[in-house]
Parts: structure tokens; sequence; C-alpha cells
């Protein structure tokens, strides 16, 4: 007899007649199912609560979209004498863009190369995001970004520029927040306003003024394309360094400008053909008086206090000798830096008040900041022999008295000249000329090293001195700043100067925080000694070492060379200008047989003949003026 089947195997215990039916599992899904929608809507809830949570958080400390104001570094602006712009510092803006005074063509640039549904959108471009994120995955890198105009805004104006996942979110919410409480040309004209364009240069204002010398309300459409596609990359895009690559970025421009409507097709080709007039008339770069500007900010907490806001500087610099210093310095270090071992120089012009007229710190700014006419200490060798003659002169020394040139030994010093030649009994007149330094050294003898040292010092020489023979010849250590303005008084009739360069400054509402008013030091050598002095350094052009810097007016110097010719000098000055000219290598290496006469005594030569431009002739305090009827009556002796 066969077993029974379990009656679980067979029956179904809710079947009442017994009768054999499949099994029942849909009970079980259906309760599986609803719990995993309710694991999902549980989930959802707290997920939207943590959302919620984490957009409060960030919400929490947003900022007040009032704040408008942007910590910046203050403006400095600084003019040459003439009020031509020739440097600016820390960040630019210009006035306030009123989007209804600019072309229209303008904004709509803007928007059609970054954010081109701007004004369909509330702030955040979920579509943009989404083709951006597309073009990212697609590159696998990072190729296109999703913020809009309104972003860009939130993050210029109100948060840091970090890259962090807290500040993509807290930039989020602030656009949505703006586009609450502001209009669209609102928030347009504030990005317009605080866009970087680099160089310090923020807002389309500032950038019209520094690429194309006008205001934006007067752009071209091809100036707006080219503005517009600066944003993208302001330095490889700027129309002063790279005017190709800023035209084929502006026709990427124009192209977006007809597809959006901007501008019709025929418009844009206008436009291009205007490309090349354009970008040739582009503003320069200010490069020249680089260091002269640099130097001058540097000076400018000492008169208005720290700088804390935006400043006008005016200065004494005239903007044509500079530019033409700059050019006689490059010339000859070009023509024979190389085979000479030179490769710095440096060069400062004044007027005989001190007035700072033109300045070189260097070779070339972009590779050195160093400002050698202001920083530098250097040997200036018998450069400084003019202040011992002049304190020996106010001893009673007289330009016709004679003095031994000769071998001469000082302890365990042996001073010897320059050619190793000596020449036995000459003028005095005559031992500066030809700068013999054993007579130069027998001469600090008589009048002792320290009445040179307050002799120095009166005429403007700041730097430290020992009171040593030795520094008869030049072996202190001063700068050509100095040096330069301590021959001033010999230019100007014996008034010592302090060299200075600062007019006035004033801030950019034109309130004056500073105006010079008079300054100098007063008479500190009397006319006596001025016209022996001028009488003397005259023949150092005339008939001794600095033959090589006559230029046809009036004019006295002094050459100098240190030891092993590390250091070359020509100190000179006219009635009108005093300049020195200093050359070597920063390294202190020796150049190859470079002197004072030489190189320096040339460069001298070409910046005061072009300082001279137009300039009278007249000679120096105390001497005879010259005879300028003289060729008049040698011509009328051949012609009568």
């Amino acid at each position: 007899m066969a077993k029974a089947k379990r009656k679980s195997e067979t029956e179904d215990p809710n079947d009442g007649d017994g009768a054999k039916k499949p099994r029942r599992s849909g009970g079980r899904v259906a309760a599986t199912t609803a719990n995993i929608v309710a694991n999902l809507l549980s989930g959802a809830v707290w997920a939207g609560l943590l959302a919620a949570g984490a957009l409060a958080y960030f919400a929490m400390d947003l900022p007040a979209i009032d704040e408008t104001s942007l910590t910046r570094r203050p403006h400095v602006q600084v003019l040459d004498a003439d009020g031509n712009q020739i440097a600016n510092f820390g960040d630019i803006y210009g006035e306030t863009l009123d989007l209804k005074k600019v072309p229209p063509y303008l904004p709509a640039a803007v928007v059609a190369v970054e954010d081109r549904r701007f004004y369909d959108h509330h702030g955040i471009d979920f579509r943009g995001l989404t083709r951006a994120l597309v073009v990212d995955l697609k590159a696998r890198k990072m190729v296109q970004g999703g913020s809009t105009i309104t972003q860009q805004v939130a993050k210029n104006l109100f948060l840091t520029p970090e890259r962090t996942l807290t500040r993509k979110v807290r930039e989020a919410l602030l656009a949505l927040k703006l586009e609450r409480a502001f209009t669209k040309d609102q928030i347009l004209s504030l990005y317009m306003n605080r866009v970087y364009f680099g160089g310090g240069v923020y807002g389309f204002e500032a950038a019209s003024e520094r690429f194309f010398g006008h205001p934006a309300k007067d752009v071209s459409v091809f100036q707006a394309a080219v503005l517009a596609g600066l944003l993208k990359a302001p330095a490889h895009y700027n129309p002063q360094r790279e005017p190709e690559q800023a035209k084929a970025r502006a026709q990427v421009v124009l192209t977006t400008m007809v597809e959006t409507g901007a501008v019709t097709d025929a418009q844009a080709k206008l436009a291009l053909r205007t490309a090349a007039p354009t970008l040739k008339a582009v503003v320069a770069p200010i490069t020249t008086a680089r260091y002269f500007a640099d130097w001058v900010v540097s000076q400018v907490d000492s008169y208005v206090g720290a700088i804390d806001r935006d400043l006008v500087i005016h200065t004494t610099l005239d903007l044509r000798l500079q530019a033409a210093t700059e050019k006689a310095i490059a010339r000859h270090l070009d023509k024979s830096g190389a085979k000479l071992a030179v490769t710095e120089a440096a060069a400062v012009v004044m007027s005989p008040d001190g007035a700072v007229r033109a300045m070189v710190g260097g070779r070339d700014y972009a590779d050195s900041q160093f400002n050698r006419a202001t920083q530098a200490l250097r040997q200036p060798g018998s450069a400084f022999k003019p202040f011992v003659y002049m304190a020996a002169v106010e001893n009673g020394l007289k330009a016709d008295d004679v003095v031994t040139d000769a071998p001469i030994k000082i302890g365990r010093w042996k001073p010897r000249n320059f050619t190793n030649r000596y020449e036995g009994p000459v003028s005095v007149e005559t031992a500066l000329a030809k700068s013999l330094n054993t007579a130069t050294v027998r001469i600090a003898q008589d009048v002792g090293p320290k009445a040179i040292v307050a002799a120095a010092h009166r005429m403007g020489i700041n730097s430290p001195l020992k009171p040593e023979l030795s520094l008869a010849l030049g072996t202190g250590e001063v700068t050509l700043l100095e040096l330069t303005g301590a021959y001033a008084p010999f230019a100007n009739g014996g008034a010592a100067v302090l060299p200075y360069t600062i007019l006035d400054v004033a801030e950019r509402s034109g309130a004056v925080l500073y105006r010079r008013e008079g300054g100098g030091l007063g008479q500190v050598i009397s006319p006596d000694t001025v016209q022996t002095m001028n009488k003397m350094m005259v023949q150092v052009i005339a008939n001794g070492t600095g033959a090589a810097a006559g230029f046809g007016f009036p004019a006295a110097g002094k050459t100098g060379t240190s030891s092993d010719f590390r250091d070359a000098w020509f100190m000179g000055y006219t009635t009108d200008y005093v300049a020195g000219i200093w050359v070597g290598n920063d390294s202190g290496a020796e150049m190859k047989g470079v002197s004072g006469g030489g190189l320096p005594a040339q460069m001298w030569h070409d910046v005061m003949a072009a300082a001279h431009v137009g300039h009278e002739m007249h000679d120096l305090p105390g001497l005879a003026p010259p005879d300028t009827d003289l060729i008049g009556r040698v011509l009328s002796v051949f012609t009568n």
C-alpha cells in the first residue's frame, strides 16, 4: 500500500474541496515590492532632508548681495611731468559702465560667448551644465565650464576663487539669490564692470581704455569681439602682445554673435575687414621707465602714509628724455657689451635742482627688477676725486698750483696711476683732468681724509665713508643716484640738492594729499670754489680722460674706473642737466678694459646730446660765457 503524501505537498489548506491547485506566491512579491517602495520613499525623504540641511548650512553664511564692493589693491597711476601716463600699479577699474550708454553689440558679444542662454535661465543653466558635462566626458578632461554669468558674478564679487565643492554649491545658491534680487541687465552690468582682463585691469571700461585708448561707449563691432574674446584667456588673447591670437578669437566671437542674432553676417564680415587697422592701432603696453616708476611708488608712503586708496602721482620724469636714455644705453650694450664683457648699465639724468628727469636701472626690467641706479652700492673710482679736490680748494689750493705725480708709498699701500706712467710736477688742474692717482693721494694727504668725507657728505653723498686715504681713489661705495646728486652743486652754483621725483600726490577724486613746495639743502660751497672746480672739470672733457663725452655744449665731468675694471663711470653736467652713467656686472666680474672714458663716456655723450636738443648754450657757473659771435667774426675776415 503506497504511503499517503504529506498534505502540505498535495493540498491547499485553504481549498475546501481538497482539489489540487497550483501554489501561489503573489502575496510575497507584493509585500517585497511594497517594502522596496517604502524604503525608497524613506531614503528619498531622508536624502531630501539631508540635502535641505546641507543647503541650509551652506546658505547660512552667504554674503549679503548688496555687498558689491570687492576687496582689491589700490590703484596707483604714475604720470610724467606733462601728465602722460607712464605706469599703473594695483587693480585698475574704469568708470561704472552703463549698458544703456554702450553699443548694444558689446553686451550682446559678452552674452554670445559667455552665456548665450543668460536671459532664459534663473541663475543656473542645467542644459548648459549637461552639455558641458557631456563634452568633458568625451574629451576626458575639463573642456567646457558650466558657470553662467550670474554664477561668475557670485564668484567674482562675493566668493573666493578656490576650486572646491563647497564653494561651487555656495556659488549656485548665491546665483539663485542674485537672480531674485536683480534684473538680468543689472547682473550683466555687474559682470561687465568687474570681470578681469589681466594685468590688473578690471571691467570693460578700463579694458577699452587700456587696449583702444577710448571709452567702451565708442568701441566698434570688432573691438567688442576682441574684448569679449579676451575673457576666455586674458594673457593668451591680449591684443597688445598677441594680436594674431586676438584676431582669431575675435572671429570665433563674431561667428557666435551671428548665430545668436547679435549682428548680421554682413556686419560680422565688415567688422573683420577692420581687423588689421584696429589691431595695428592697439595702444602699446607701457614698457618705459619701469625702474623709475617702481622707485617712485616705493617713496609714496613717506609722503602720504600707507597706500590704502587710489592715487595719482605726478612726477618730474621727461618721457622724451627717458626714451632717449633707454635707447642710448641699449644701443651701446647691444653693440659692445658682449665683446667688452659688460652685462649691465644704469643712468640717472636730473635737473641741477635735483629733479630726476630720466632713470635707467638696468638692461632689462623684465629680466631683473633690481634698480642699479638706486640700490646698487659700487666703488666710484676716480669719479669720487672732485670731492677730494673740492676739499683741498676750500683749504686754499688753487688750480694752477703744482703737485708731484710720482710713485708714493704709504705704509704697505703703493697707489699707482692707471697708465703706470708718471708725469712729475703738474698743475692741480692737470692732475684732475688726467686723473693722476699719485698726485691725488698727495693732495688728500694734505687736506686729510676727514675733510674729504665731510665734503662728500655735504655735497649729498649719504652712504657711510671711512676716513682713509684710499677713499681719495674712490674705494668707498655709493649709489649712482646719490653720486649724480652730489655733482649738482657744481652745476647750480653751490647748492646741495635732494634728488626728487614726486611733484604731487592726489586721490583719484582730485583731492591733493601732497604737493612739493621748495626743498634742497641750501648753499654748501662758495661761488669761488664752484668757479675753481668748474674751471678744472671742464678740462676733463676738453683735454682729459673724458674727451669722448664732449657733445658741443659747455660741460664738465669726471671719469671713474674701479680696480680690476669692475666698475666704470662717467659723471658730468651742464647748466641744464646733471647725468651719471655706470656700467659693470652684477657679479662684480671684471670687464675687458672698460674705463670711465670709454663706454660710459660714449653713453653720456648720446644721452646729453639728446637732452639738449632745443636748448640754448650757457656756460657753467663762474666761467665766462662762450663767445657766440666768434664764428661770425672769423667768417667776416674772409668775406670782406
